[in-house]
């Protein structure tokens, strides 16, 4: 929290520079501006002129959210669905954001990841082996249907 409270002028500036600097969600941005010290109504006034100048764009937001956190971080869709409703972005944003992926893609990292995982358990007991790759997919948000194809996928592969 500031010592001193902003003028809306004053956080106007630094908002802008917050909203500029990289992507967010009207959420953090509200936070932030309730942070300064300012009143509900000029938070209002100045989220509706951050919108008009377009500084901030929940659907934008939510599109370079999912796509980043895929790309770098190999995030699965259940994870930043998660991710995406901490931040409260709308269902609509969520959907339409998720759409950013390419399911060809998308399978083709679960399958990367799952059998790097494989691999680096091969001394452990099957049923250990096939668990701990299971929970570790699970964690990085894919869905539990398509990793338990994955793996099926793989352990075909290995009798091969």
């Amino acid at each position: 929290m500031l010592s001193k409270r902003l003028t809306p002028e004053q956080a106007w500036q630094k908002i802008r520079h917050f909203c500029a600097y990289q992507e967010r969600s009207h959420f953090e941005t509200k936070e932030k501006l309730f942070g300064f010290g300012l009143s509900k109504t000029d938070v209002e006034t100045l989220i509706s002129r951050l919108i008009e100048e377009d500084y901030l764009n929940e659907a934008r937001f939510a599109a370079q959210f999912a796509g980043g956190h895929f790309r770098m971080k190999k995030w699965g869709k259940v994870k930043i669905i998660y991710a995406l409703k901490q931040k409260r972005v709308s269902p609509v944003n969520i959907k339409y954001a998720l759409k950013e992926i390419d399911d060809e893609n998308y399978k083709a990292i679960l399958i990367k990841l799952a059998e790097a995982k494989w691999n680096s358990l091969k001394q452990e007991q099957y049923l250990n082996r096939q668990a701990k790759t299971t929970q570790y997919l699970i964690n990085k948000g894919y869905e539990p249907a398509l990793v338990q194809e994955t793996i099926q996928q793989i352990r075909r592969a290995a009798k091969d």
